[in-house]
This record gives C-alpha cells, sequence and structure tokens, in this order.
C-alpha cells in the first residue's frame, strides 16, 4: 500500500495514452523511464507547485496531496509519503524541478543517443545537472512500480477490473446487471430480475407483460377496461428498438477531470467520486453521445462540465417503449483488432428473442494511434481493418434481430488537436503558465508513451501523414460498406462521415473555438460539450439520411408517462 498514490497516478498516465493494456504492462512501457518516469514526475510536480501556493516543503506539499483523497485512499498515500520523504529531503533543492529530482531518484534517466525528457522549462544550470546525473547516477535497471512489494495485488485488482468487458456483477449471466459500475447499468441498462436470464433490457415481452416486466422498461400490468396488456396497447406497435455502440475511448467518454492535474484547483472535492471513477475506468459513459441517460451532470458538477445529450436519449424521448434499452460496448484504446478479437463478444442481443438495435460501430483513432516512434508500422492496414471489421460484422450477422441497423463510422481528422491546442497552457502547467500543450506532446513522445504520436506531435509532416493513413482507413471501411451492403439480411448496413468536423463546423459560426470541445488534460478526447453537440449532430444527420433506423414517433409516450412515471428509473 505505500506506492498507492503511485498507482493511481499510473492508472491516469496509463489511461492517458487510451492503451487497452494492463497496468502491469504498461508500467513496463517506454524508454528514458517511460510511465514510471511520467508517474513521478507527475506526482511530485503537483507536490512542489502545492508548496509553492501553501509556503511549505515539498514533502508537506505532497502530504497535502494525500489529504484531497477520499478514505481508504488517504491513509494509503500519507503511509507512501512517509516512505518516499527521504528521498525528497535529499534530492529535492530549491533549484530543482520535478523532472530533476525524478532524474535523482532514477525514475527518470536518458538512454544511450536519446533526447533528455523533460515536462517544465529547464534553464542551462538545471539542464547541466540532469547531465551530471545521467552521467554520474546508476539507474534502477528492471525496477517498476507494479513489481515493487505491497502493490502486486493492487496492480492485479486494476488489471481484472479494467480487463473484463462484461459486467461483474451478473446472477444469471445475461450480460445485464443491477450493480452501477463495473459494466453495469452505467453502460447498459439495468436488468430488472437478475435472477431470470431471460428477463433484461431489450427482451421481447414474455406473455405480453401481464404480470411482470420482462423487458425492463417499466411498463406491464393489464388494462381492465380492455383486458388487454399495456405493454400491447402502449408499446405492442411502436416499433422498440435500443441502440448500442462498438467503439474506443471516444464512445466510453474517457475523461480526467482538469481539477486532478491543476494545482489551483485541487481540493478534496475534486476526488470525492474517485472509487466511483476508478470502477467505471475513468469513463462516463453515462453522459456520453451514444449511451448518455442521465439528465445532467450535477452529481459531478466540480469535475464534469457541460450539458448531456445522446442518441438514447433521443430514442428514449421518440419511443418510451426504449426505456433502458442501451449498451455501450467501448473499450479504452480499441481499435478494429482488438474489437474482433475479443471486446465484441460483450455485445449482447438474442436474434430471436430480442427486439432490433440501432449499432454504432465507431472506432476512431486507435488504428493509426501509438506511442512508439516507429508509429507508421504500428498503424492498422487497409487491409486488416477490412478484414477485422467483417469480421465484427459477421458476429453482429449472428446475434442482431431482423430489422437492426449498422452505422460503421470513419476514423476522426485528429489534425484538429495540435492546431487547436499547441500554444495553450495544459492544466499541469496553471500556476506558472509555464507547460504548454506541445511541451505536454513533446514529453510524452520522449517517454515514447504519447496517446497518438502521429497526431500530437509538434512535427507536421507526421501529423500529415497520420491523417492521411486514417483517411486511408476510412474509405477501407466505405469499401466495406459498399461491398458487403446486401450481405447481411437481418440488418440494413451503412457507413457514415465521422461527425467530427461537422461539429466543429457549426460550433465555430456560432463563436467557438476548437479547443473548447476537447479534454483539458489528455488533450485528445472529445469533452462534455463536445460529447453532447456530437449526439445532436448524429441525430440530425439519422434523421435527414436514414429515419427508418429510428422508428416511429410513439403517440403513447404522454399516456406512458402518466400511468408509469420515471418507468423505474436507470439506477
Amino acid at each position: 500500500m505505500r506506492v498507492l498514490l503511485f498507482v493511481c497516478f499510473l492508472i491516469l498516465i496509463n489511461l492517458i495514452t487510451t492503451s487497452a493494456r494492463s497496468v502491469h504492462e504498461y508500467s513496463k512501457l517506454g524508454t528514458n523511464g517511460g510511465s514510471n518516469c511520467a508517474v513521478c514526475t507527475v506526482v511530485l510536480g503537483l507536490a512542489e507547485q502545492l508548496s509553492v501556493i501553501h509556503n511549505e516543503t515539498v514533502t508537506k506539499g505532497l502530504e497535502r496531496l494525500c489529504k484531497f483523497l477520499p478514505e481508504p485512499y488517504q491513509g494509503a498515500c500519507k503511509e507512501f509519503a512517509d516512505f518516499i520523504a527521504a528521498d525528497i529531503i535529499r534530492t529535492f533543492s530549491k533549484d530543482d524541478t520535478a523532472d530533476t529530482a525524478c532524474h535523482k531518484m532514477s525514475f527518470c534517466f536518458t538512454e544511450p543517443k536519446s533526447e533528455m525528457c523533460h515536462i517544465f522549462p529547464l534553464k542551462s544550470k538545471q539542464r547541466n545537472q540532469l547531465e551530471f546525473i545521467q552521467a554520474h547516477t546508476p539507474r534502477r535497471v528492471g525496477i517498476k512500480i507494479c513489481d515493487l512489494p505491497g502493490i502486486k495485488s493492487i496492480c492485479g485488482l486494476i488489471d481484472h477490473v479494467f480487463s473484463k468487458h462484461d459486467p461483474a456483477v451478473d446472477l444469471d449471466g445475461d450480460f445485464y446487471s443491477v450493480y452501477q459500475t463495473l459494466r453495469g447499468t452505467s453502460w447498459r441498462g439495468k436488468d430488472c430480475d437478475d435472477g431470470r436470464k431471460s428477463v433484461h433490457p431489450g427482451a421481447k415481452p414474455i406473455d405480453h407483460d401481464k404480470g411482470s416486466d420482462s423487458n425492463c422498461n417499466g411498463i406491464y400490468g393489464m388494462n381492465p377496461a380492455s383486458g388487454r396488456s399495456y405493454e400491447d396497447e402502449l408499446c405492442g406497435a411502436s416499433q422498440p428498438r435500443g441502440v448500442a455502440v462498438l467503439g474506443d475511448s471516444i464512445s466510453a467518454h474517457f475523461h480526467l477531470p482538469r481539477e486532478w492535474f491543476n494545482s489551483t484547483e485541487l481540493s478534496l472535492k475534486a476526488f470525492e467520486s474517485l472509487p466511483f471513477i476508478l470502477e467505471n475506468e475513468l469513463d462516463w459513459p453515462e453522459f456520453s453521445t451514444v449511451t448518455a441517460f442521465m439528465n445532467d451532470t450535477h452529481k459531478f458538477h466540480d469535475i464534469l462540465h457541460g450539458p448531456v445529450d445522446s442518441v438514447y436519449k433521443r430514442m428514449f424521448n421518440r419511443n418510451h417503449c426504449n426505456h433502458r434499452d442501451y449498451q455501450n460496448i467501448a473499450v479504452n484504446g480499441a481499435r478494429s483488432s482488438s474489437m474482433a478479437d475479443t471486446i465484441q463478444f460483450s455485445f449482447r442481443r438474442n436474434i430471436t428473442h430480442d427486439q432490433p438495435v440501432v449499432v454504432f460501430y465507431a472506432l476512431v483513432g486507435n488504428d493509426v494511434c501509438n506511442g512508439h516512434h516507429d508509429t507508421f508500422n504500428h498503424m492498422t492496414t487497409v487491409e486488416e481493418m477490412k478484414n477485422k471489421s467483417v469480421t465484427t460484422l459477421n458476429y453482429l450477422a449472428k446475434t442482431l434481430p431482423k430489422g437492426s441497423h449498422v452505422f460503421i463510422t470513419g476514423l476522426a481528422n485528429g489534425a484538429v488537436l495540435y492546431n487547436s491546442l499547441s500554444d495553450r497552457i495544459h492544466p499541469i502547467g496553471s500556476l506558472r503558465n509555464d507547460v504548454t500543450y506541445s511541451d505536454f506532446y513533446d514529453y510524452f513522445n520522449c517517454l515514447e508513451i504519447s496517446p497518438c504520436l502521429g497526431w500530437m506531435n509538434t512535427n507536421a509532416t507526421i501529423r500529415e501523414l497520420t491523417t492521411k493513413r486514417a483517411m486511408e482507413l476510412s474509405e477501407a471501411l466505405k469499401e466495406v460498406v459498399t461491398t458487403h451492403q446486401s450481405s447481411f439480411s437481418n440488418f440494413k448496413l451503412h457507413y457514415v462521415v465521422n461527425p467530427i468536423d461537422q461539429v466543429l463546423d457549426e460550433w465555430k459560426k456560432q463563436g467557438g473555438e476548437d479547443w473548447q470541445l476537447l479534454e483539458p488534460v489528455d488533450g485528445f478526447h472529445s469533452n462534455q460539450l463536445g460529447q453532447a453537440l456530437t449526439a445532436a449532430a448524429i441525430w440530425e444527420n439519422l434523421e435527414k439520411m436514414f429515419p427508418d433506423a429510428l422508428g416511429p414517433v410513439n403517440p403513447n409516450n404522454a399516456k406512458i408517462k402518466s400511468m408509469f412515471g420515471n418507468q423505474g428509473g436507470y439506477i
């Protein structure tokens, strides 16, 4: 437990990189100290800034940082702070930055023929100091955070939580849960009977739902006046359907609160929801573009900012019989290969006993993104993209009920990231205005742990080549749709352009700027406002071009609301 704070920040840095690797694997990733160096620098950087704000020592700053964490993390963090205090006292002089201190403690180093990695500005004296450290300090070869005594079990627990894409609490094995996190109701509709496998959101009603609710939409019972079930009267002719997304961290709505990395905003309140957030893999599917079901962000207003909108919310407003019928099968770091090999099997629909569903296949960046300097050889090829997407379509052909729709989304143009953020100040540099996103990108690229070296790069040629490959993969997906449009009898297949450019264009017409729709910590994902605007754009496009995918407006919606209220809610 001594290094639990390091583990927490290891997870944060891990998920900044949108990598699907385990924590154990990630702790061995990179060069020049890689992830271990980044974790040390982020933690000590925040501690040093707190020490300046409160006019105290760096060790006191680290203790203060620990006090912001909720129990039981606070006590474990304090234990770690006591453990490392001697090293900090020995290494952290008035001329040090977090970079130089972490080099002194050998978490960071410079490989032969590599450039020196640092995120904070270095004066010539500090640069000379690092060069001296490199020449005279033996580095800790082979020692990784998750190999240290006391935290192996913690890393193992984290790996178990983050590698499971199925609900952890699911008594009847129908892939629906009554537990909110751990791939539960945050990710897919709440099960209304976890003891019966045939009862779950999206199921066709059993015995017309005369006496109980078998599809979890909150509508059941008999109308004594007509002798018919309410399910038949209110939903029978409404063409109910669900919505699902097979995607990556954008669809999962990966979000690291700015307040965790800005020393001027750190507080106990900011970390209050940390256990919940970790159990949801630092994702926010309940507020995401496709599957958001919460009405607002009030519960998390200190760390999540912006409106809420989604395809699911609009599907529900169109037809209240669609209540709870959503699945978010999105995973941080997912790309076409991992989707086809493992992730897709977490999506469940019974081809005969469930209602149709609208599926979005949205892998918008990771097939061209990685943190390795040999980035182009690590990108998905056109043929790989075709083969893996067809593999997923063949799986869907075995599970989707007749009348379903599948929308394959093209990749995003990530050039907007650098163009809109490069000169802006990153949250970790907010105290002194001394770390820009360009500095942030260069630092993670130097350590070879970038979320997307191709786009988050000061080299314009590399950014352009990455965009070129992304467009080639989008064309490959479009070709798959053209080739296989008539191959599947149970669903219609469509290709749609990634809506990001449309969203940005409309936002700028309203006087906004691109950076206002991006996550401030990772500088890579769309933020809460961006997620909501993307939902509105997708819905607008569906109404114009694919209205049959949405189903008709249910004329009984007002009656359903009057009779069944919130239909059992969501959580």
